[in-house]
């Protein structure tokens, strides 16, 4: 996530006590604001079970599928890398209140596109939504919370993310099942997989309606020179005894404040890009570039190429999609404990091991009269394999890399080092989705598999040589 430039990080020694209904406020403003995050993971997941669909309405080749797929992350990496500038002009709210309406443009017109062109001009509107949600959801949650709850009321967005993800994996599953198939005709008369992307219209809905009932952030309040609206919030957060105090201290963080430059992003000593920007763009990379989004976009067309009917296929998404949320719990109950390298460096060895095995598994599978693989005795193994896969990766580079990124950069540049390293991340989700269709119809599973595997060894000899354990360091103390 890219922080708004300014945002307050307070000492827990200067907070002030949070009564009951203090704290009541805060979760319920911080459980708004997360809707975004779900919206976010439901729009990235609600692909996998359209992709048949698509193919036959829009009689698309591998390369026209794969930019149908993809083409949300356009909008994410712009989203993404222009949301924390737009909310310091507009407002954090108001940019939540314009995803919300994208969101809600972007599923509507995404199941009632006719054609692949009409269909990659919304996919785009819900990426944009998707990467300004990925970027002020926690930045929002950042400025109101106080700093003993930020952590956890933070960690909440990636629950989301990933409860979103299985949202959209069941309900894929559900339709298609309610159906006979994705491509089946289900109510007026409708194929299912047009209803897939209606489905979201209901969170996207509850999302507009429940901004309107919580505050601007009010260190934006603040920075445009409201003062008493900034007061009447913080007394809503913290009480009026703290109010005062707390809109003292944004003040004088503010007037120490100033605009980044790009050429912050360059060592004032050898003129070249600081080596701590090189591992957050390696670290957002190598997230991506051990294939974990063709298991989130791309789930269903893989267990269909291995064997397995459509509607076992979107079962096995749903098994996926529950293992992520219990790694993702895991993590944030061990990551102040364990560290942040270790879960990376083991999580890499975890991936590459069972992308190894998949390997081995799509490699010794026969092949039937359609081309399709027979796994044969390599099915439970591959089944093993994969759900192991994508459990290590949300133990170690789902949230990690995210709470690594967030902390490792020097406060001068932790604005401007999100943005390039979120850049990098959204590309590289972009490449990784657009060529699996290409690589399954060139080398096949196997050879595309074996991609992947590279991804995540190469991972390995990254964390050890460029990463350094963030654990226990205090924000102003980040050296880069």
């Amino acid at each position: 996530m890219r922080l708004p430039k300014g945002v307050i990080i307070l000492q827990h020694s200067n907070e002030p006590a949070v009564s009951a209904d203090n704290k009541v406020f805060i979760l319920f403003i911080s459980l708004v604001a997360t809707i975004g995050g779900f919206l976010f993971g439901f729009d990235s997941g609600v692909i996998n079970g359209t992709v048949d669909g698509l193919q036959q309405a829009f009689n698309s080749a591998s390369v026209g599928t794969g930019f149908n797929v993809a083409s949300m992350l356009l909008g994410c990496a712009v989203g993404a890398f222009f949301a924390g500038r737009l909310a310091d002009i507009s407002g954090r709210k108001t940019i939540l209140l314009i995803s919300a309406v994208f969101f809600i443009v972007s599923a509507w017109g995404s199941g009632v596109a006719e054609g692949s062109f009409e269909f990659v001009i919304y996919r785009i509107l819900g990426g944009l939504a998707v990467g300004a949600a990925s970027v002020i959801t926690p930045a929002y949650i950042c400025e109101v919370a106080p700093a003993r709850y930020r952590g956890m009321l933070t960690t909440l967005q990636q629950i989301a993310i990933i409860f979103g993800l299985f949202m959209a994996f069941v309900s894929n599953y559900l339709l298609a099942e309610y159906a006979g198939a994705s491509t089946a005709a289900l109510w007026l008369d409708f194929a299912a997989w047009r209803w897939m992307f209606w489905m979201e219209l209901f969170p996207a809905f509850l999302f507009l309606l429940m901004l309107f009932f919580i505050p601007e952030s009010p260190r934006f309040l603040v920075l445009k020179g409201n003062n008493d609206a900034a007061s009447a919030v913080l007394t809503r957060l913290y009480g009026s005894d703290a109010a005062s105090r707390k809109l003292t201290e944004i003040q004088q963080s503010l007037s120490a404040d100033h605009q980044p430059r790009l050429t912050d992003l360059l060592s004032s000593q050898t003129g070249k890009v600081r080596k701590i920007v090189w591992v957050g763009i390696g670290l957002a990379s190598f997230q991506q570039l051990v294939g974990i989004n063709v298991v989130f976009y791309y789930g269903a067309v893989l267990w269909q190429a291995v064997g397995f009917s459509e509607s076992d296929a979107l079962l096995i998404n749903v098994i996926s999609g529950g293992l992520s949320i219990a790694a993702c719990v895991i993590t944030l109950l061990i990551i102040d404990k364990v560290g942040r390298k270790p879960l990376l460096q083991w999580g890499s060895v975890g991936m590459a091991l069972t992308l190894g095995l998949m390997v081995l598994c799509f490699a010794n599978a026969g092949q039937d009269e359609n081309g399709n693989l027979l796994l044969g005795d390599w099915g439970k193994v591959a089944l093993i394999s994969a759900n192991a896969y994508v459990f290590f990766f949300n133990l170690s580079w789902g949230p990690v890399m995210w709470v690594m990124l967030g902390e490792m950069f020097p406060n001068q540049i932790r604005g401007l080092g999100l943005a390039v390293s979120g850049l990098a991340q959204w590309s590289c989700n972009f490449l990784i989705t657009m060529t699996f269709p290409l690589l399954l119809a060139g080398i096949g599973l196997a050879g595309t598999y074996g991609l992947y595997t590279l991804g995540a060894a190469l991972s390995i000899l990254f964390v050890i040589r460029m990463v350094h354990e963030t654990k226990g360091t205090e924000l102003e103390d980040m050296q880069g």
